[in-house]
């Protein structure tokens, strides 16, 4: 939601607004996040819903600029012009015209920052500094079949989860940008 948002306002106003936060968002995405992550991860004691804040402190970026270009795309066509002449209040032309048309693209590229989120907390967990010992989880599963040799159907079963988990991801993702793709037909 931050990231839609904050697209939202920077492609629907543009000038000094869009320049201001693309700047902002050019220095915040430019921090390295796993080294952030595992120092944050080491000085709190990590629970899910740290783990969680932590990643949405990264994670809102990558949909700033999907959503960004389809508001700074569509902010002129011809029904935002007259919604604006019939006096709509920006607000409402940005949520009720622009958004529907701008989430496909956002959510075509949702699926892809979710997994990278799976895939960051699963590092996480391999190397440590995740969930506490003992937490079920798949870098622990991983990290178990690291330290068991002797027993690989540990690390296969963790490679095999996450693997089918990512790629359904994936599928389910596209199947829910084509059902609320407005201008998709079905016959």
């Amino acid at each position: 939601m931050i990231g839609v948002t904050a697209g939202a306002v920077q492609g629907f106003f543009g000038g000094w607004v869009d320049l201001i936060f693309q700047r902002f968002i050019e220095i915040w995405s430019s921090l390295p996040r796993l080294y952030i992550l595992i120092i944050i991860a080491a000085v709190i004691t990590p629970g899910f819903f740290v783990l969680l804040g932590i990643l949405l402190l990264f994670s809102w970026v990558a949909l700033v600029g999907v959503v960004r270009a389809e508001f700074l795309r569509a902010r002129n066509f011809e029904y935002v012009n007259a919604a604006r002449a019939l006096g709509l209040s920006n607000g409402k032309i940005m949520t009720r015209h622009i958004l529907p048309n701008a989430m496909v693209a956002t959510l075509t590229f949702l699926p892809f920052i979710l997994n990278g989120s799976i895939t960051t907390l699963t590092s996480l967990d391999f190397l440590g500094f995740g969930l506490p010992p003992g937490s079920p989880s798949l870098g622990e599963m991983l990290l178990q079949g690291k330290s068991n040799l002797q027993a690989p159907w540990l690390g296969l079963t963790g490679f095999v989860v996450i693997a089918l988990m990512l790629s359904l991801l994936i599928f389910i993702g596209e199947a829910v940008r084509d059902a609320f793709d407005p201008r998709k037909t079905f016959a």
